[in-house]
């Protein structure tokens, strides 16, 4: 063996919530090497703001009211039994992260266990666990502190895994590209998981960090993994416009502000200075996350703006700056002082239902692979994520799959990959030229498979995407390259799945089906061929 291959138990892609669960509970076990794309602490999980969602505040709520919130969300789509065991073990991760010291907001009373519990959008109860409006930090800090006390989890930083090496149908590991070197890596392993997050830099606006293209997915499906619910992409309603035409030439990240606010007292106007949830549901500004991006997208369109307004003024100031310093700080920053002034806000992709089909402990249909949190798709959120309940999932099924993983699967032998592994070919496009495909995709994912489709948005989309797939038919030559690659296809299943979808369901909304169909009541599912 060189300094190229290594080996292990558990190879782990990915350092976000999931995989660093799934790492914790695998170093019990054998051997773990965890691959980073960037920076340990770099992930959609340090950006998660709102918190984590469970039952702890019993007997005023419960796992029977969690459960019927996530099913009610879902729309009709959610895995009944993943959701049973999202609630219920959830209780006991969270108390676990308690136990390792995260230090969630506290009340002054004893109601809820002691926690200064939110309410967001489509909850029964308050039962938003949360450390101000940074609590997918606090979280990832406390389970990367705990890895490092004990010292029996490997970390690579900086390791793209390109793709994963099989040994007759049977995953033996992945190949990963060193950032810094160029080098090209080979990871053996019995077990191979894959957290590596989202796929929403797919799109033009988007709360996402730089690295959500869909690599964990686009390596899986290559290799043969079945995915499934890809038409199903999670629109946040209130991310901060600002510099819009800026956003436009380089598609920066845009800021997200929180549903919590909204649970707190926020209010959406448009333009005119008028309220107009109560057009579209019951819940007002707390309705699903799917019918208040709808809601304001009308409304932008009805007067002819690119934004609506997010106001606080029913909030005390002083408990805004309380309650979110880093939104009050990152707006301040930008000349907003939103204890006065109301927040420009439109919705961006912020979290994918779809990815690779696991069962509720992680299995894929390849042996020896697993995959847990925003990659996966296990049903729990049916066709809309429940506010919140993205953090609980990461610890749940992370998890589990490491806990399933200990079951011996495969030799590490005769082990081939895909093409991907000719990637130390030359690289064959400049870097503004990336950007330049980068950017064609985002748009035509925004414009043709956005909040609001049809037959013939996301066919345009299509055909787009059909374009530059020609000029990318070579195997990968760099990093950007091989990023460019899995954007696209999993651009193109995402475009598929949704014009296969002849309903509108739940995030999934087309105008020229506008009705749900029951007799779409069911998963699609993509295999490879």
């Amino acid at each position: 063996m060189n300094d190229k291959d290594y080996s292990c138990d558990f190879l782990i892609i990915g350092g976000g919530i999931a995989g660093l669960s799934a790492a914790l509970e695998a170093s019990k076990h054998g051997k773990v090497i965890l691959l980073t794309k960037g920076k340990i602490g770099e992930s959609a999980t340090e950006k998660a703001q709102g918190g984590i969602a469970a039952a702890i505040d019993q007997p005023r709520d419960s796992t029977e009211y969690h459960f019927e919130d996530t099913i009610a969300a879902g729309a009709g789509l959610c895995n009944e039994k993943a959701v049973r065991v999202l609630v219920t073990e959830g209780v006991d991760r969270a108390k676990e992260l308690i136990e390792m010291g995260a230090r969630f907001d506290r009340a002054e009373t004893e109601a809820g266990g002691g926690f200064a519990l939110a309410l967001e959008g489509a909850h029964k109860r308050r039962r938003i666990l949360h450390a101000g409006d940074e609590t997918g930090k606090e979280i990832e800090k406390t389970l990367g502190r705990r890895i490092v006390n004990e010292n029996k989890v490997t970390i690579h930083q900086g390791m793209m895994g390109i793709d994963l090496l099989m040994e007759d149908k049977k995953c033996a590991g992945a190949l990963a590209l060193d950032s810094l070197s160029g080098a090209v890596k080979s990871y053996r392993a019995r077990a191979t998981l894959i957290a590596t997050g989202g796929v929403c830099q797919l799109y033009l606006y988007t709360t996402n960090p730089a690295f959500a293209t869909g690599d964990g997915i686009a390596m899986a499906y290559r290799a043969g993994a079945a995915v499934t619910d890809m038409e199903f992409v999670q629109f946040h309603p209130t991310a901060l416009v600002q510099f819009k035409q800026f956003e436009d030439i380089v598609a920066l990240p845009r800021f997200l502000i929180s549903e919590a606010v909204r649970g707190e007292g926020g209010v959406l106007l448009n333009n005119k200075g008028e309220r107009f949830m109560e057009k579209y549901h019951v819940k007002l500004e707390l309705a699903p996350r799917d019918i208040v991006s709808r809601a304001i997208v009308q409304e932008m369109k009805a007067t002819d703006s690119d934004h609506v307004f997010l106001s606080l003024k029913g909030i005390d100031a002083e408990k805004i700056k309380h309650r979110f310093p880093m939104i009050y700080k990152t707006c301040l920053e930008r000349g907003l002082d939103i204890t006065k002034d109301n927040i420009p806000v439109a919705p961006a992709a912020h979290y994918f239902m779809g990815g690779i089909k696991t069962d509720i402990d992680g299995r894929t249909n390849l042996p020896g692979l697993y995959a847990a949190g925003e990659c996966a798709s296990t049903g729990v959120h049916g066709a809309n994520r429940l506010a919140s309940n993205s953090l609980l999932e990461g610890l749940v099924f992370g998890r589990r799959a490491a806990v399933a993983a200990k079951q011996p699967t495969t030799n590490n032998q005769q082990l081939t990959t895909n093409e991907s592994a000719t990637i130390l070919c030359k690289p064959r496009f400049k870097d503004f030229e990336i950007q330049r495909y980068k950017l064609i995709i985002k748009t035509a994912m925004w414009n043709g498979a956005g909040i609001i489709r049809s037959q013939e948005s996301l066919s345009s989309a299509s055909r787009k995407l059909e374009l530059i797939e020609k000029d990318l038919v070579y195997p990968a030559g760099s990093l950007d390259e091989l990023e460019l690659k899995n954007m696209l296809l999993t651009a193109k299943l995402i475009t598929r799945a949704a014009l296969d979808r002849q309903e509108s369901r739940g995030a999934h909304y087309r105008t020229d089906f506008p009705k749900q169909d029951d007799n779409w009541k069911r998963n699609l599912i993509y295999k490879n061929s």
